[in-house]
C-alpha cells in the first residue's frame, strides 16, 4: 500500500484513530473534495488506498487528487452522520453525491402562524414552516391539494391574522366566505382553536393518515350533534363521506395498517436512481423518485445512508419502518439512532427476504431501474444531439470507430536541443478545455530528437499519474509526419491508450498520416474536420512555444542578469516585466533604467552591457 500512497499521507494514515468520525480529503490547493463518515476511521480511510481493491471511475479520480486528509472524531455513528451532512452543505465537495433537481421539486407548505396558510412552493426556507414533499410527481401533489380544498376551509388570503388584529375589526370577509370556501377567521367568525384543529386534520391528510383522520372527524361530528350544532355536524359528515371516496381510490397493500417507506435503488456507472413507495395505514398513498449524480458503487452503503439522512432530515413525518435491500456490510445503526431521536419513537430499517414486503420492495426497485434507464437514455440523447458538425465530419473523413469528442494533441519545442519541452492540449466537443492542458519538461532525451521525445511523452501521459487523473481521449493527434507517428504508436501499444485512434498531422501540406498506411491521407480542404485538426495542432504549437520561451527567459534571467553584482532576482524580474526581455534591458537608456532599479544599479547595467559590446 505504501507505494500507492503519496509520501505526505503515510504518516497521517498511520495515526488515524479507530473511533467513529468524519474524514475530509483535500486536493493540492487545500480545497475539500470529499467528506465521508465511518464507524472506524482508520479502516475506512486506508481502504481507499489498497492497490488490489477494485474501484469505480469516481473513486479512481478521487484518490488521484487526494493530497491531504483531515479527520474529526465523534462519540457515535449518529454524531458522525450529522456532522458529515453539515460539512457537505458547508464545503459542497466535488466528489460527494448530488441529489439532482432536489431544489426544483414542489412542496406543500403549512405556515407557522396563528392562522396558518397552506400553499405550494419550490424553495424550502428554514423559518419554522412545515414542508411536505418534495413531490417528484406533481399529479400526486395536486390531488392532495384538491382534497384539502374540497374537505377543508383553509383561508386563501395573505392577511397577517392575529387574535389582536381580528378583535380590532380590521378586516371584512371576502367572497370565499360567502361561497362557503372559508369560515371567516379574519372577521372573528371562526376561532383560533377551531381553525388550528382543522389545520391539524390537513396535516393528517397530507401524511396519509386517513383512518386516524376519520376517527377524529367522527368524534368531532358527534360532539357537534350533541351540542345541537347541526350545520357544523353536517359539514363534518360531508367531509367523512368525501374521505371514504378518497380512501377507496387508494390501493391496500397490507392488512396490518402499518406506515412504511419502500426504497428501491438502481445503480449506473456514476449515478443512481431511487423510487420511494409510501405506505400509510396499509394503503399506498403515492411515490417519489430521485436521481443521484456522482454516485460511487464502491461506497454504496455510505451513499445510501447519506441519501436517507437528507430525505428525512426536514420531513415532518417518519414512518415506523424503512424497507430497503440488504447491502454488503450494511450497518445503519447511526441512521436509526438519528431517526429515533427525530421522531421520538422506535424506527426500524428492515431488509425483507420473503413475503409482501419483499414484493413491494421489488416493485420499487423495478420502477427505479426503469427510471434510471430512461434518464440514461435521455442523457445519451442530449449527449449525441449536441455533437458539433466538425466532430461528425472528422469521424466520417477518418473512418473513426467512435465520435472524437475528446481530442488530445501533442507538440515538441526546442532550439538546437536546449530547453526541450512538449505540450498536450485537449479539445472536448470541438472546443479547447484549458483546465486539462498539460506541459512536459523532457527528462530522458538529450539533444534535438523529436522521435524519442514523443515516445517519452506518450509513456508519461498514458502510463503515468496522468492516466489516473485524466480520462482517455477518443483521438490522439501527433504534430508531425510518419516518423513521429510510428514512434508514438509503438509506445502507445504498451499503455492504457492502446486501443485509442491516433493520427499524425504534417505541417507543410496538411497531410494526415494513419498508422500502417504508407501514403498520407488528404482531407478535403473545405472539411470542418480538417479545420478542427488544424486548430488543435496550432494550439498545441502555441502552448509548447510559450512554455519553451518561459523556460528560456527564466534560464536567461538566472545566467545573465543575475550575474551583475547589484541585480538580484527581484530587480531582474522587474526589468524583464517592464522592458520585455534581456535585449530590451540591453538597449534601455539611463532614464528608463533608473526609475526601475535606482541610480547605482542603472549605472552598473549600462557599464556591464557596454563592456560586453566592446568584447564582442
Amino acid at each position: 500500500m505504501s507505494d500507492f500512497i503519496k509520501p505526505t499521507l503515510l504518516e497521517k494514515l498511520e495515526n488515524i484513530p479507530t473511533s467513529p468520525g468524519v474524514y475530509q480529503y483535500h486536493d493540492s490547493t487545500g480545497k475539500v473534495i470529499y467528506v465521508g463518515k465511518a464507524k472506524n476511521l482508520k479502516n475506512r480511510v486506508k481502504s481507499y488506498f489498497q492497490q488490489n481493491r477494485p474501484r469505480d471511475a469516481k473513486t479512481l479520480s478521487l484518490v488521484s487528487h487526494i493530497e491531504d486528509v483531515e479527520f474529526i472524531k465523534t462519540d457515535s455513528e449518529m454524531e458522525a452522520l450529522i456532522l458529515e451532512n453539515n460539512l457537505v452543505k458547508e464545503f459542497k465537495p466535488k466528489y460527494n453525491i448530488n441529489l439532482k433537481d432536489d431544489k426544483t421539486f414542489p412542496y406543500i407548505v403549512v405556515t407557522k402562524e396563528e392562522f396558518p396558510k397552506v400553499y405550494t412552493t419550490r424553495k424550502m426556507i428554514k423559518n419554522g414552516n412545515l414542508y411536505f414533499g418534495p413531490y417528484t410527481n406533481v399529479g400526486n401533489m395536486k390531488q392532495a391539494l384538491k382534497m384539502i380544498k374540497d374537505l377543508f376551509m383553509v383561508r386563501s388570503c395573505h392577511l397577517p391574522l392575529t387574535e389582536d388584529n381580528i378583535s380590532q375589526g380590521k378586516w371584512k370577509v371576502c367572497l370565499d366566505y360567502h361561497i362557503k370556501k372559508c369560515l371567516g377567521p379574519c372577521a372573528g367568525h371562526q376561532s383560533k382553536a377551531d381553525y388550528n384543529d382543522m389545520i391539524a386534520q390537513v396535516v393528517q391528510l397530507i401524511n396519509g393518515k386517513t383512518t386516524t383522520l376519520k376517527q377524529i372527524i367522527r368524534e368531532a361530528m358527534e360532539v357537534k350533534a350533541e351540542n345541537l350544532e347541526f350545520e357544523t355536524a353536517a359539514l363534518l359528515r360531508d367531509r367523512l363521506n368525501a374521505l371514504d371516496v378518497y380512501e377507496s381510490r387508494q390501493k391496500i397493500v397490507n392488512d396490518d395498517f402499518g406506515d412504511r417507506d419502500f426504497f428501491g435503488f438502481a445503480f449506473g456507472p456514476e449515478e443512481a436512481s431511487c423510487v420511494v413507495l409510501q405506505v400509510r395505514e396499509g394503503k399506498m398513498i403515492g411515490s417519489q423518485h430521485f436521481y443521484l449524480e456522482k454516485f460511487s458503487v464502491d461506497l454504496k452503503t455510505d451513499e445510501i445512508e447519506s441519501f436517507l439522512f437528507k430525505y428525512y432530515q426536514n420531513n415532518p413525518f417518519i414512518p415506523s419502518e424503512l424497507i430497503l435491500e440488504q447491502t454488503e456490510e450494511a450497518d445503519f445503526k447511526g441512521l436509526e439512532a438519528f431517526l429515533r431521536k427525530q421522531a421520538g419513537r422506535k424506527i426500524s430499517i428492515v431488509h425483507p427476504k420473503i413475503g409482501e414486503k419483499l414484493k413491494l420492495l421489488e416493485m420499487a426497485e423495478k420502477n427505479a431501474s426503469h427510471l434510471l434507464s430512461d434518464l440514461l437514455l435521455q442523457k445519451q440523447k442530449r449527449f449525441e444531439d449536441f455533437v458539433p458538425a466538425s466532430i461528425k465530419a472528422l469521424q466520417r473523413d477518418l473512418r473513426l470507430p467512435t465520435l472524437p469528442k475528446r481530442i488530445e494533441c501533442f507538440d515538441n519545442s526546442n532550439i538546437q536541443g536546449t530547453d526541450p519541452v512538449s505540450s498536450m492540449v485537449c479539445f472536448v466537443d470541438g472546443k479547447p478545455k484549458k483546465s486539462e492542458y498539460r506541459k512536459f519538461k523532457v527528462q530522458t532525451v538529450v539533444g534535438p530528437d523529436d522521435f524519442a521525445t514523443m515516445a517519452e511523452i506518450m509513456e508519461r501521459r498514458y502510463n503515468g499519474s496522468l492516466s489516473l487523473e485524466l480520462p482517455l481521449p477518443d483521438l490522439i493527434v501527433i504534430d508531425g509526419g510518419k516518423g513521429q507517428l510510428s514512434h508514438a504508436v509503438e509506445v502507445l501499444k504498451k499503455t492504457k491508450a492502446a486501443g485509442v485512434s491516433v493520427i499524425g498531422l504534417a505541417k507543410k501540406l496538411e497531410e494526415v498520416f494513419l498508422p500502417g498506411d504508407k501514403d498520407p491521407y488528404n482531407l478535403p480542404k473545405t472539411s470542418s474536420g480538417l479545420k478542427l485538426l488544424q486548430q488543435t495542432r496550432d494550439e498545441a504549437h502555441r502552448f509548447a512555444i510559450t512554455f519553451h520561451r518561459d523556460l528560456r527567459d527564466k534560464r536567461t534571467l538566472q545566467t545573465e542578469l543575475t550575474q551583475i553584482p547589484s541585480i538580484g532576482p527581484g530587480k531582474a524580474k522587474k526589468l524583464l516585466t517592464e522592458l520585455g526581455s534581456v535585449d530590451g534591458v540591453r538597449t534601455a537608456t539611463r532614464e528608463q533604467l533608473e526609475p526601475l532599479v535606482g541610480v547605482k544599479s542603472a549605472a552598473e547595467l549600462l557599464t556591464w552591457f557596454s563592456t560586453q559590446l566592446v568584447s564582442e
